[in-house]
């Protein structure tokens, strides 16, 4: 059984701690915040994550997860430690590394015996090396240590099973030793022959950014191909699926909408972007990614002000998903932010539901109207727009829908309601390269 010290409780910290621990190793989640420690021992989970709650109630239970704000004392008594920090975006796009910087030091002067430092955080290229220098220039000249860079791959809203069932590992480690304690700590899924790739470290701190950057622009192209469609009289949902069903390319992410959000594409294509311009060199279809996203949320919006015949002022909209993405709290980047601001400064006004993410929308927006229901954000509502997509919309009963509102106008950003349905019951609508009279 290895010790293992998790420094950062927030969403992967959380996710990888509780994970490792189902995997039979002692872990540690240490945090500097004492008032987070306090509640996560007192059986708070402060993320909204699908079977965390229970993950981490088990091996609490068991005793192989604990919560701690003793970070100099955990470290010392640790096989590895994991960085799990946040890297929030520098003005200027880049990877705020404050953290971890803080956090290498720290670990540097407080281990007393050998350790493998693993870094889960999103980090530039070049990280890696940062680390190992901060940590060689304040550790005690006999211990020895490893460093491993072994990036996470969680989806909110479907972390826990990726963390316990992965499409693969990366281990980023040049020491045989280091590669072979990270293959100790992972083995429930070695043993199964989960895909656990070995690379050096600058390779496995490039697959993340790499993968990530893939997939926004993924998204990005999808919703370059709908905007198209609207305009050629195409259906962007048989486009798709139909490029979906050739293996080469799949199905996944090519779901049109307002655009992407949450706490990696935005921040970690910017980042990406800018390490290349540091090395001499353009990433340009990420760079076109970067900026068909943007201009993605303002289509959306001028979607709706074209509804409403130009003319928002003093208008009720009800907007309906806070979060960039079902089954998550999460509201970082969400398309719902440039949508909401939009439509206040266009003299609109704002009636907003979301499952699980009033309370924190409400902390960028403390004065618009939030509900406890889509029915009681709908009422009297002068039109909708459906930005998440939450499967109590795919369900709403279109009929009390029209009947609650003021107008029965509908944008559907989400793609998620029946086309037939709305043209029976006299919607005025629009989604996002799907055909109209469907």
């Amino acid at each position: 059984m290895n010790r293992i010290t998790i420094i950062g409780t927030g969403y992967v910290g959380l996710v990888s701690g509780a994970g490792l621990s189902d995997f039979g190793n002692e872990v540690t989640c240490v945090d500097i915040s004492e008032q987070k420690i306090e509640m996560l021992n007192n059986g708070f989970i402060p993320i909204h994550e699908p079977g965390l709650d229970d993950l981490i109630k088990r091996n609490v239970k068991s005793g192989r997860l604990k919560f701690s704000s003793k970070i100099d004392k955990v470290i010392q008594n640790s096989d590895v430690i994991f960085i799990a920090v946040g890297t929030p975006e520098n003005p200027n796009g880049d990877a705020n590394l404050d953290a971890i910087k803080s956090v290498a030091k720290t670990i540097s002067e407080n281990i007393k015996n050998y350790v493998v430092i693993c870094t889960k955080s999103t980090v530039p290229v070049g990280s890696g090396d940062l680390i190992i220098s901060i940590v060689k220039k304040n550790i005690k000249s006999n211990i020895n240590f490893d460093y491993v860079s072994n990036p996470e791959f969680l989806r909110e809203g479907s972390a826990v099973k990726d963390f316990l069932w992965p499409d693969r590992v990366v281990i980023g480690a040049t020491s045989d030793k280091a590669f072979s304690v990270m293959k100790e700590v992972y083995g429930p899924l070695y043993i199964n022959d989960k895909p656990i790739l070995h690379t050096n470290i600058q390779t496995a701190e490039m697959i993340k950014y790499a993968a990530n950057a893939f997939l926004a622009v993924k998204i990005s192209y999808i919703n370059e191909v709908a905007n198209l469609c609207e305009e050629v009289g195409a259906d962007v949902h048989l486009v798709a699926k139909g490029m979906g069903q050739d293996g080469r390319i799949s199905s996944k992410f090519l779901h049109p909408g307002p655009g992407y959000g949450g706490s990696c594409f935005p921040k970690d294509t910017k980042a990406f972007s800018l390490l290349s311009k540091k090395n001499g060199l353009s990433l340009k279809i990420v760079d076109a990614a970067i900026e068909v996203n943007e201009k993605q949320k303002i289509r959306m919006f001028n979607k709706l002000n074209k509804l409403f015949s130009f003319n928002l002022k003093s208008k009720k909209i009800a907007i309906l998903g806070l979060a960039f993405k079902p089954n998550t709290d999460d509201i970082r980047e969400s398309p719902s932010i440039e949508m909401i601001n939009l439509i206040l400064k266009n003299d609109g006004e704002v009636d907003a539901y979301d499952p699980i993410s009033n309370n924190k929308m409400s902390k960028i927006f403390p004065n618009i109207t939030y509900h406890l229901s889509w029915e009681k954000a709908c009422q009297m509502a002068d039109g909708v727009v459906i930005m998440t997509e939450w499967n109590e919309f795919r369900g709403m009963d279109l009929i009390l829908l029209k009947k609650i509102l003021k107008n029965p106008i509908v944008l559907d950003t989400r793609n998620i309601l029946s086309i037939q349905k709305l043209n029976n019951l006299g919607f005025i609508f629009d989604n996002v390269g799907r055909i109209q009279n469907e």
